[in-house]
C-alpha cells in the first residue's frame, strides 16, 4: 500500500486548503449560520476541484475533506461529492452520466443521500416512491437525493418534482438538513431499469453477503435484488470512507487550535502544555486523529485500485466514530473554560466531531456489521 498522493491529487489538496483557509473563517462561518457559504461554494466549483474528484479519485477526494473539516466549512462537498458525482460515475448509465454529472462537476446541482437506508421507502410499479426520511443533511440546498428503496435499490429524486417535500429540521452540526417527504414521487433509477426485467439466474451468495456489508464489490449483472443491494452497498462504503476523511480533518483542526491554546495560554507562570496531563491529553488525541485518518487513507486506496473494501471502510467508520468523539471532546477540555463558549471556534469542531460521530452508524453499529462481515468472510 502507497498512500503518497500522486501530483495531481496533492496539487488539489494543496489549492482546498487555500480556498478553505481564506474564505472559511470564523466570522464568515457565524454570519451562515445553519445555512451554506454560497460564495465558498461557487469558489470551490470555478476552481474545479469538483470535477477533478472524477481524475483524483476516492483517496483524492478525502485528502480535499481533510481540508475541508480543518475548517469546518458549511459546504455540501462530501455529499455532493459521494452521493452524486461518484455515484453517478460508477453506477450510472451511459445516458445518466452525459446528463447528471456536467451539472454536478459546475456545482449547479446539488446532491446528497439518504444514507444509510434505514426509513423503508416503499415504490410502485411505475417507479414512484413513498415513505418519510427524518433528516438528511445538506437536503435544503440539494437539487438531487440519492435515496434507497426496501430493496436497496438506489433511486435518484428530483427535490423540484411533484410529490417531494423538503421540510427544515436543524442538527448538532450546521449541515442545512431537511425531512424528506415522498409522496409518490417520481425516482430515476440508478444504473438504468435493472435485470429484474431480464429471468434472473440462481444469486451469488458470496457476492450478495458482501453487498449487504458494503464491501465496494457488486454481484454480477442479472442477480435481481442482489445487483441493488451491491450498489448500495458500494455507495454506502465510498461514503463511510469519504465522511470518515472529513472526521479527521475535523479533529486535526480542533487539536490544531487546542495546541496553539495551550502553548500560548500560561498558568502559574508557564504555559499550559508543560503539564504532564495536557501533553498526555494531546498526544492521545494526535494518535487518534492519525488512526482515523490511516484507516480513511487504506479504505480510499483500496477503493481506487479497485479491490474490496469494506471492512476497510467499515474501520475507517468506526475510528471516526469512536475516536473522533474522544478527539473533539479532548479539544475542547483542553481549552478550559474557553472551551465550554458556544461562540468560540473550538466549539464548531465539537459539534461537527459529534455529528460525524452518528451519522453513518455509531461505533457499535459499525463493529456490529463489522463483525458479521467478517464471520461471513470467515466461513466461506
Amino acid at each position: 500500500m502507497d498512500f503518497t498522493p500522486t501530483e495531481e491529487q496533492g496539487a488539489a489538496q494543496g489549492l482546498a486548503a487555500q480556498i478553505f483557509g481564506d474564505l472559511a473563517t470564523h466570522e464568515r462561518l457565524a454570519a451562515a449560520g445553519s445555512g451554506t457559504d454560497a460564495e465558498l461554494w461557487k469558489e470551490l466549483c470555478a476552481a474545479g476541484l469538483m470535477s477533478a474528484v472524477e481524475e483524483i479519485g476516492l483517496l483524492g477526494l478525502v485528502l480535499l475533506l481533510e481540508e475541508q473539516g480543518r475548517t469546518t466549512a458549511q459546504v455540501p462537498f462530501a455529499a455532493s461529492c459521494v452521493y452524486g458525482l461518484l455515484a453517478v460515475a460508477d453506477h450510472g448509465t451511459g445516458e445518466q452520466r452525459e446528463r447528471l454529472l456536467p451539472p454536478l462537476r459546475d456545482g449547479t446541482a446539488v446532491a446528497t443521500g439518504a444514507f444509510p437506508a434505514r426509513s423503508g421507502l416503499r415504490t410502485d410499479g411505475e417507479g414512484r416512491l413513498s415513505g418519510v426520511v427524518p433528516c438528511v443533511p445538506w437536503l435544503r440546498d440539494a437539487t438531487l437525493v440519492l435515496v434507497a428503496d426496501a430493496d436497496r435499490v438506489l433511486w435518484a429524486v428530483r427535490t423540484a418534482d411533484p410529490g417531494v417535500a423538503v421540510l427544515p429540521v436543524e442538527t448538532t452540526a450546521p449541515w442545512s438538513a431537511a425531512r424528506l417527504v415522498l409522496d409518490r414521487a417520481p425516482g430515476e433509477r440508478l444504473g438504468g431499469p435493472g435485470p429484474e426485467l431480464s429471468p434472473e439466474p440462481s444469486p451469488d451468495p458470496e457476492a450478495e453477503a458482501e453487498a449487504e456489508a458494503g464491501t465496494g464489490r457488486e454481484p454480477e449483472a442479472g442477480t435481481g435484488e442482489a445487483a441493488g443491494a451491491g450498489m448500495y452497498g458500494a455507495v454506502l462504503a465510498a461514503s463511510r470512507t469519504a465522511f470518515a476523511g472529513l472526521q479527521a480533518g475535523v479533529c486535526a483542526g480542533s487539536l490544531a487550535r487546542a495546541v496553539a491554546h495551550t502553548t500560548t495560554r500560561e498558568q502559574f507562570g508557564r504555559p499550559l502544555s508543560t503539564n504532564q496531563g495536557v501533553l498526555l491529553r494531546a498526544a492521545d488525541a494526535h494518535m487518534d486523529t492519525e488512526a482515523i485518518r490511516v484507516t480513511a487513507y487504506e479504505a480510499a486506496w483500496r477503493h481506487d485500485q479497485g479491490l474490496a473494501y469494506g471492512a476497510q471502510a467499515l474501520t475507517a467508520a468506526w475510528w471516526a466514530s469512536e475516536a473522533g468523539r474522544r478527539v473533539v471532546h479532548a479539544g475542547q477540555h483542553l481549552h478550559g473554560g474557553t472551551g465550554a463558549d458556544l461562540d468560540h471556534p473550538v466549539h464548531r469542531h465539537f459539534l461537527w466531531g459529534r455529528q460525524l460521530d452518528s451519522y453513518l452508524g455509531c461505533g457499535s453499529e459499525v463493529l456490529e456489521e463489522l463483525g458479521e462481515l467478517l464471520v461471513k468472510e470467515g466461513s466461506q
